[in-house]
């Protein structure tokens, strides 16, 4: 029983420590700026909520929208995509036997632990060397490769692929592409929802790349523009509120994508722990 009383009380404190932040910004978002400053941090004042959102959605010609806009173009695309090219490495590495395939699963967890930090100055050098940077391109590209996408769909392929039903769809005269779609990615599917789903929240919350990428503020994606913002705050101090509700909009779409994906994500992280 005091085992139980005492996990239930760490599982509280932690559930606090995280919402507690979220929590905040929902207030502060409702909040006027002469609230913000004088009014309780964790409590509502007056609901200006409504006015805050249309002041920050026209403020500048609506560039706000534009940086949203962005930030869907990469991460829809890069996570779509992204997943597509995972599940195909994986599925080959966990499903075909081939000289080298182990060092090439190698390079992928390796890949797996290099930090994105390390690999930014190198790609702006690549973009740079092309004169590709400061375009769509050279925050989209990079954010295709998913070496851990790779490292989990290899796992599911074995987990939830059985041989067997390769071999008899070869027999039937499907090609390896064909067997591939038509069999594997299906069997795949709800690992390849986990997978897009921590792709996209990656891409969705990218910084450092598209901060040494760009330097057009109409290719800004969200969390880049709202960066740039706050940097703003001292000499422009009504950015403060805008700041607030534009990170608390931000988390919208993260939100919706996993509320609409939540029961496949759940079976895949199953999957992967049966496994």
């Amino acid at each position: 029983m005091f085992t139980r009383s005492a996990a239930m009380v760490v599982m509280g404190v932690c559930a606090v420590y995280t919402l507690l932040p979220v929590w905040w910004l929902i207030v502060a978002a409702t909040k006027n700026r002469a609230q913000f400053t004088g009014t309780s941090p964790l409590w509502f004042a007056n609901f200006a909520l409504v006015d805050n959102v249309r002041e920050l959605l026209t403020y500048r010609d609506g560039v706000f929208l534009r940086w949203m806009a962005n930030s869907v173009a990469y991460t829809g695309g890069a996570a779509l995509f992204g997943t597509l090219l995972a599940a195909m490495c994986g599925y080959a590495l966990s499903k075909y036997r081939f000289p080298g395939r182990e060092a090439l699963f190698n390079v992928v967890l390796g890949g797996v632990l290099v930090p994105a930090t390390a690999l930014a100055l190198p790609l702006f050098l690549i973009f740079s060397y092309v004169g590709a940077t400061n375009t769509f391109w050279s925050v989209f590209l990079p954010s295709l490769v998913n070496p851990f996408g790779v490292y989990l769909a290899q796992i599911y392929a074995s987990a939830s692929v059985p041989d067997e039903l390769l071999e008899a769809a070869r027999i039937d005269g499907a090609g390896e592409v064909r067997t591939f779609f038509t069999v594997g990615s299906r069997l795949m599917f709800p690992g390849l929802v986990t997978i897009f789903l921590f792709h996209f929240v990656a891409v969705w919350n990218s910084f450092l790349l598209p901060l040494i990428m760009l330097g057009n503020e109409r290719l800004f994606p969200v969390t880049l523009g709202l960066y740039t913002w706050n940097t703003q705050v001292n000499q422009l101090p009504e950015l403060r509120g805008l700041v607030l509700v534009g990170a608390l909009l931000s988390i919208a779409p993260l939100v919706i994508a996993f509320l609409l994906l939540e029961r496949f994500w759940r079976n895949g992280l199953a999957t992967g722990a049966v496994k």
